[in-house]
């Protein structure tokens, strides 16, 4: 199969299983699996923070920052295809209290002028703005990138507003490679930083959750809150370790491999899909009929290749390791043709 549904579902190398296996552990949750401590201390280097925390999920590395950074009854705002919002079971809502404000922006790149619009400051009518949110890449825009340009300019909004910031960095370093900064600057200003090792870096499991040291020890305890406390977690730190220092080096051949699939699919008739939006290792299109998407994929996965449908006519397909060029230009034949049909 071509499995182009997500950059998750990448399997361990050679390489990571080696590490697992080799693996030194201790209980994590006493602190002292020390390739847990290893990752934890090389993900505060890259990112210039004080701390960093290993946890499962992506998700739960950005709900454990909610809670970190907001109080009950408040409003977390974010871009209105926001991975919080739609794919993370309402859990801002059950676990911190809070609201999220949901801001539409073209290309799902939040500016400063659109997030100063939607605050609310304190007083008697409304929830007040207790967080905002951005998500570079920005996964349901197509993983756009939001430039440095314009995160310069929402820290310094947020800074002069007295609001934290986070920022779920899922897909950073693809952000990174796609504009050419190190993630270092790329996050900078932001109160915690999340990213997944286990989507275009290839680990089996795992994110990291950065911020201030203060910020990482109450983490840590919202984290077992969370049941996130994995004992000899050490196993799967290895590979974390191993995604973490080789991961970012390949992601370009991810973001090619997409803009050969979107070039493919630009030439397709009865597609809707803007080129140049493919800026990383995301392409969505969509069926200028309106509908169809659920049923082209079922007869993409019948050819032996696996997308995502989102909605009655849109499509997303995600390039990674595990898929070659020379897939995607196979999966790109079966586009062609499937889509063909369905006219």
């Amino acid at each position: 199969m071509i499995d182009l549904r997500s950059d998750t579902v990448t399997r361990p190398t050679p390489e990571m299983r080696a590490a697992m296996a080799a693996a030194e552990v201790g209980d994590d949750v006493y602190g002292e699996d020390p390739t847990v401590n290893l990752l934890e201390k090389r993900a505060a280097e890259i990112f210039g923070r004080e701390a960093a925390l290993f946890v499962p999920t992506g998700t739960m590395g950005n709900q454990i920052a909610i809670r970190l950074l907001t109080q009950p009854g408040q409003e977390v705002i974010a871009e209105s295809r926001a991975h919080i919002l739609d794919f993370e079971m309402a859990t801002t809502a059950v676990f911190s209290g809070c609201l999220i404000r949901a801001v539409p922006a073209e290309g799902g790149i939040l500016t400063w002028k659109q997030i100063e619009a939607a605050i609310v400051p304190t007083g008697p009518f409304r929830a007040q703005t207790g967080l905002i949110e951005i998500e570079n890449t920005a996964n349901l825009a197509g993983g756009r990138c939001t430039p440095v340009d314009v995160l310069d300019e929402i820290v310094a909004g947020a800074k002069d507003r007295r609001l934290p910031l986070h920022l779920d960095g899922a897909r950073i370093f693809n952000a990174a490679v796609a504009l050419g900064v190190d993630v270092k600057t790329l996050t900078r200003g932001f109160d915690t930083v999340m990213f997944c090792l286990s989507k275009g870096l290839g680990a089996p499991v795992g994110s990291i959750l950065a911020g201030s040291a203060e910020r990482m020890v109450r983490a840590r305890t919202l984290r077992k809150c969370l049941g996130g406390g994995m004992r000899q977690a050490g196993v799967l730190a290895a590979a974390g370790l191993i995604a973490l220092e080789d991961g970012p080096k390949r992601l370009a051949e991810d973001h090619a491999s997409a803009r050969l699939l979107a070039e493919a699919l630009d030439a397709i008739e009865g597609v809707a899909i803007d080129r140049k939006s493919v800026e990383t290792n995301i392409v969505i299109f969509r069926l200028k009929a309106g509908k169809g998407a659920p049923e082209l994929v079922a007869r993409l996965k019948a050819r032996g290749v696996l997308a995502s449908a989102f909605g009655p006519d849109a499509i997303r397909l995600v390039t990674h390791r595990d898929v070659s060029r020379e897939q995607c230009i196979d999966a790109a034949e079966a586009l062609d043709e499937e889509i063909g049909r369905l006219a």
